[in-house]
């Protein structure tokens, strides 16, 4: 009964914000139909879901039961080659939010908030700003749900910056922070593919860890997330030669395709309500994942089972770019930081001269000959790689050549597959493909992907492929004179730069100037973000001088990614 009663509420959950949403962002909608005349700038709803690769049946696999994505893809774009900056979550967010490659502003260790020596928060360069805050200052409604995770916030809403979001949290209060007639950039998140979601659920066995009884616990009562129903069958799936193929890789599998179906149904319940709210011909609808599988040798990793995701964008017919009509597949390679230039262009905003990525749609487009990735610590796990693809290879660089990927690790260790390929190796059961993965990586790798797309054949040392290792050296190099890498230094030396003797620093607070009724906000630090309230209304973030009558307050605070927000200041109009 309460399976039944959560998989209502999971799935009910993505249309219910967003009707929510645009019901308070536009009250007007909520009571009459949407006028025809044509909004000035598009509304965005970009929905992302964690851990999966191109299981979709629209990118080709046969197995996929995901009919709402490939409506999607019928009326939209595929980008056949999209990759992410790396192969887990939190770095991979700090790149699509800021559009910077992780390693140079803080967010590349795995993860911030949760190191084990000590936890902390990323710190950019003062300049840099998400570009959910870009919008928000541009006139957009921002809004995201639960599921942060960017390096410079916690994992979930409530810890990050305040600046980037006109409202955050599974349950925000709409009707109170809403404006007319603003467009609206939404971000929602699909946890139902996570990693945690192929753990054997709680009622089927005894859980294999104290970690695996709290996120399945987390997932089945805390969040709603239900076991997915399962139109994919483990005789169905298709195992990659780097698995071993037993009955628990294939129920694993199978179990990742049908949280994927009920993502699917999700993706379906938001698209549904777009439309029965009358805006699909307004909005921008972007669909990705926000790195490769949750599965070993995928997540966590350069290989393209980490990287490579499959995207959509459907376009409303009075924004489509030339030459993307609906059904159209884009091979050019994409790179997770060319979204927020790209998204900014959609919005009518430049990019910011910190991006390091570029816009992929519209007019005056580059066409990207490399994408780039890194890998550093992974939890307890210190690492540091870098990698460099294009079309046909892949160049990976190890700063730890004496270790292997494949190593023991308490979160991936939960997984049923990954116990017993831990028992295979130490049996002697695996083939040579299946144990590449547990032996040392050695400082140098190069993979030629159209005749050995899985990774496991190792090209350094071959004459015949000299030319093309010594290009991606070359290309890496160049890249890394282009971005800094913080991972030139320890992680404990970069964070004590970041904060002074391991202590968060606190921003400033704003200066209160009003001149003839008018208030400016002027940070101590001129790259600071203000936030401010006036009496008891919403939060809003400050842009320009505003007018305050008489008697009226105001309460306001700065905000700089990574630090302590300051303490507020408040001031009362005579």
């Amino acid at each position: 009964m309460r399976a039944s009663r959560s998989k209502g509420i999971v799935l009910l959950f993505p249309s219910l914000l967003l009707a929510l949403f645009l019901g308070a962002c536009f009250p007007c909608l909520a009571e009459n139909t949407v006028s025809s005349a044509p909004a000035v700038r598009p509304n965005i709803l970009l929905l992302v879901a964690e851990d999966m690769s191109s299981r979709v049946g629209a990118f080709g696999d046969l197995v996929a039961r995901t009919p709402n994505l490939d409506r999607l893809a019928r009326e939209g774009t595929r980008y056949t080659q999209t990759f992410t900056t790396a192969g887990v979550c939190a770095p991979s967010r700090a790149s699509l939010l800021t559009g910077m490659h992780a390693i140079s502003m803080g967010g590349q260790h795995m993860r911030s908030s949760t190191r084990p020596e000590g936890s902390y928060r990323a710190v950019p360069p003062p300049e840099v700003k998400a570009f959910p805050e870009l919008l928000r200052r541009a006139g957009y409604y921002t809004v995201t749900d639960s599921k942060l995770d960017y390096q410079f916030s916690g994992t979930f809403s409530g810890s990050g910056p305040t600046t980037l979001w006109s409202a955050e949290g599974s349950d925000p209060d709409w009707l109170a922070s809403a404006e007319l007639e603003q467009p609206f950039f939404a971000l929602i998140n699909f946890q139902v593919t996570h990693e945690t979601g192929i753990f054997t659920p709680l009622g089927n066995g005894w859980p294999n860890s104290l970690m695996h009884l709290v996120v399945q616990f987390g997932r089945a009562w805390l969040l709603g997330i239900p076991e997915a129903e399962s139109p994919v069958r483990s005789a169905d799936v298709k195992i990659p030669p780097y698995y071993a193929d037993t009955p628990l890789a294939r129920a694993d599998i199978a179990r990742h395709y049908n949280n994927i179906y009920q993502m699917d149904r999700e993706v379906g319940a938001i698209l549904d309500a777009l439309e029965e709210s009358g805006l699909s011909d307004s909005t921008i609808v972007i669909w990705t994942t926000d790195h490769g599988d949750g599965l070993p040798r995928a997540k966590r990793e350069l290989y393209d089972s980490g990287l490579r995701v499959p995207m959509i964008v459907r376009w409303p017919d009075r924004w489509r770019p030339e030459g993307s009509p609906a059904g159209a597949i884009d091979s050019r390679l994409v790179s997770f930081v060319d979204l927020a230039p790209t998204i900014l262009a959609w919005g009518g905003q430049p990019p910011a001269r910190y991006m390091q990525g570029r816009k992929f749609s519209g007019p005056k487009t580059e066409i990207r000959k490399y994408v780039f990735a890194s890998r550093d610590r992974i939890d307890k796990f210190s690492d540091r790689e870098r990698a460099v693809r294009d079309r046909e290879y892949k160049y990976i660089r190890s700063w730890y050549p004496e270790k292997a990927t494949g190593h023991r690790l308490a979160f991936r260790d939960n997984l049923e597959m990954m116990i017993e390929l831990w028992e295979l190796l130490e049996s002697g059961e695996l083939n040579a493909e299946q144990r590449t993965w547990f032996e040392p990586t050695g400082s140098e790798r190069l993979y030629h992907l159209p005749s050995d797309p899985f990774e496991l054949h190792n090209l350094v040392g071959e004459q015949e492929y000299a030319a093309e290792l010594d290009r991606l050296r070359q290309a890496y190099e160049g890249f890394r004179e282009r971005v800094p890498d913080w991972s030139e230094e320890t992680e404990a030396a970069m964070v004590d730069r970041m904060w002074p003797g391991g202590e968060q620093p606190r921003t400033a607070p704003p200066l209160i100037e009003s001149k003839g009724g008018w208030l400016t906000l002027r940070p101590v630090d001129p790259h600071t973000s203000v936030a401010y309230r006036v009496g008891d209304g919403r939060e809003r973030l400050y842009t320009t001088p505003f007018l305050l009558t008489s008697g009226s307050s105001i309460t306001a605070r700065s905000v700089r990614y990574g630090y302590h927000e300051s303490q507020e200041v408040s001031w009362t109009a005579p």
